[in-house]
């Protein structure tokens, strides 16, 4: 690499840096700003808008739900997207590619797309719009992510560990929950926090399944229709902060166990 080709890419890299980065700064800058109105100058800050997210009641509540869903699509995802992997990953059968591209579909198709398909399917089951309703569409929606990450660890699962459980007289299930399973738990946690955040993250499936409670991007949506205010910076700062540390521990976790395999 040439000394002009490394210095073009160093700038391309920081700009790059700076497209990502400046905006989440401006976005927590702002919520500490003195005023009811985003935008500069900043000629006074506080920390009552942070305040006010512990505070509000209906934000916290709506927390709590979105939280609710997330978790619980993310462990329906799990549980489906392993026996997907586990199903399709060793086994060969005529089919098969058929098999996993419609388990991919969920995940290419565009989201709208997807949302009023599911709007549809969930009437069809007389499923009325809500919680129950937004844990479907989500766990559709993340089961294909799921599935291609244990997918890929399963691959590098060597076959022998299996052989000689079942030479000690184990069968299929009891190999599974103590050779498999342990060692697709890394997986499992990066694709179960990946599933979390784009399940909490999601608005358009929400919207579209959700009833009267909104999940928190929904209220954000809501309050922007009325206006910029600092306690949305806020709001998505809290957000932005617990995803970072979620993100954080995912990652050491995973290390930590694949230096322990």
């Amino acid at each position: 690499m040439t000394r002009h080709t490394r210095i073009l890419m160093s700038v391309i890299y920081s700009a790059f840096v700076v497209y990502l980065f400046v905006p989440l700064a401006l976005m927590v800058m702002m919520g500490f700003k003195d005023s009811k109105f985003i935008g500069f100058p900043i000629r006074g800050w506080t920390t009552e808008w942070y305040a006010g997210v512990f505070q509000d009641s209906e934000v916290l509540g709506v927390f709590a739900y979105s939280m609710t869903i997330a978790v619980s699509s993310t462990l329906l995802s799990l549980v489906i997207g392993v026996w997907v992997a586990t199903f399709l990953g060793p086994n060969k059968f005529r089919g098969k590619l058929i098999v996993f591209a419609l388990t991919c579909l969920p995940a290419v198709i565009p989201g709208i797309i997807s949302a009023i398909s599911l709007r549809i399917f969930a009437r069809f089951l007389s499923i009325e719009p809500g919680m129950f309703a937004i844990i479907l569409g989500h766990t559709v929606h993340n089961v294909p992510f799921v599935a291609l990450v244990v997918m890929a660890r399963l691959a590098t699962l060597p076959k022998s560990h299996i052989e000689a459980a079942q030479d000690l007289g184990a069968d299929k299930m009891v190999a599974f929950f103590r050779i498999t399973l342990p060692y697709l738990l890394p997986a499992l946690i990066g694709a179960g926090i990946f599933c979390m955040l784009l399940s909490f993250d999601d608005f358009v499936r929400a919207f579209f399944l959700g009833g009267y409670q909104p999940t928190l991007p929904v209220l954000i949506f809501a309050m922007l229709r009325t206006g910029m205010s600092p306690e949305i910076n806020a709001i998505s700062t809290v957000v932005l902060i617990l995803t970072a540390v979620l993100g954080l521990w995912a990652e050491r976790s995973m290390r930590r166990m694949n230096k322990g395999a």
